[in-house]
């Protein structure tokens, strides 16, 4: 964070080294409040930014502890209003960019104590419509798993990710970041790090067995033939690189094999092979909600919850189970 605003920087300090968020909740945090500071800046010069505006040419070099501290409630309304009207902000992002300003002020209110009043504190997040999460059927994960070419040279690696994703409802942060020594010996279980840098155990069923257990038995042959030295030799899952996959290595692998299974253009993505997971899990395989809760690692079981939403054959099923349906006119 050099050359960030000393105002900004002690507050994300404070979101790393106390409450111990991972690097990339820092980074959204920072990047969110260095937006809202530049659109500060822009009115306190007396100008109103647009959609044409390039945000990213605005200084901060101006933004101090006096000038954060002198923002009003208004602004912070008005900002809102460009999040939405200018820049076309969806009602999840608007309400991200807000909680980003509140946890900011709030640490400088109460913390650091720099701040005398909290301008957002009053500030209502906007809404969000919960929605059903998207996600395969069965039929549909088993197309995805098929749709991995056989003679690829990453076949066992990319069919054991995607067995892993389907199977274990990890996030993407978590299986990039699975080290060798994170695996039990017999295979029967790994450690992740989720979020907060918060650490679980996951237990691998036979599927989730059988592709590691492939993928583990061509790893370092395929790491030889590409003549390039393992850069990080703790990493489960390499590129041809011989790199640690990166997280955008496996999305774009995951898009591939979601076209191939004629699955694409349906807004499916990484984080919602996780949904299927879940969605399997409590669908198909009676998993509790709490135990679900736990396999996923929430802290929360309201959040566990968006997955317990009823199929349309437990709907069906529902209907045939009246009394009255086998009922006939005379």
């Amino acid at each position: 964070m050099r050359d960030m605003p000393e105002v900004i920087s002690t507050f994300a300090a404070y979101k790393s080294a106390i409450q111990n968020c991972s690097p990339l909740t820092v980074s959204e945090y920072v990047n969110d409040l260095v937006l809202f500071f530049r659109y500060i800046v822009l009115l306190r010069e007396g100008k109103k930014p647009d959609a044409e505006t390039d945000m990213s040419q605005v200084s901060l070099a101006s933004l101090d502890y006096e000038l954060a501290k002198s923002v009003t409630p208004e602004e912070i309304y008005l900002y809102m209003l460009y999040l939405a009207e200018q820049r076309g902000n969806k009602v999840r992002i608007r309400a991200r960019r807000l909680s980003a300003i509140k946890a900011f002020y709030k640490y400088h209110t109460v913390k650091s104590r720099h701040f005398d009043e909290n301008p957002a504190k009053d500030i209502d997040s906007p809404t969000i419509k919960p929605a059903l999460p998207k996600y395969l059927n069965l039929e549909e994960s088993l197309r995805l798993l098929d749709a991995v070419p056989k003679d690829d040279r990453n076949y066992e690696r990319d069919y054991c990710i995607l067995t892993l994703f389907l199977n274990c409802g990890m996030r993407l942060a978590e299986l990039v970041g699975i080290n060798l020594q994170d695996i039990a010996a017999d295979h029967t279980k790994l450690t992740v790090t989720g979020k907060g840098n918060k650490m679980r155990v996951i237990y691998l069923n036979s599927a989730c067995r059988d592709s590691l257990d492939s993928y583990l038995a061509v790893r370092q042959t395929r790491a030889m033939e590409s003549g390039k030295p393992i850069k990080d030799k703790n990493a489960l899952f390499l590129s041809s690189h011989n790199t640690r996959v990166s997280r955008e290595l496996v999305q774009k692998a995951v898009y591939k094999y979601l076209k191939l299974a004629g699955l694409d253009g349906r807004g499916l993505s990484v984080h919602k092979l996780r949904h299927t997971a879940a969605t399997l899990m409590y669908n198909e395989g009676n998993v509790d909600v709490r135990t679900l809760m736990n396999v996923l690692g929430h802290e929360q079981l309201t959040t566990t919850q968006i997955y317990t939403h009823v199929s349309d054959k437990q709907l069906e099923a529902a209907a045939e189970a009246n009394p009255l349906a086998g009922i006939k006119k005379k």
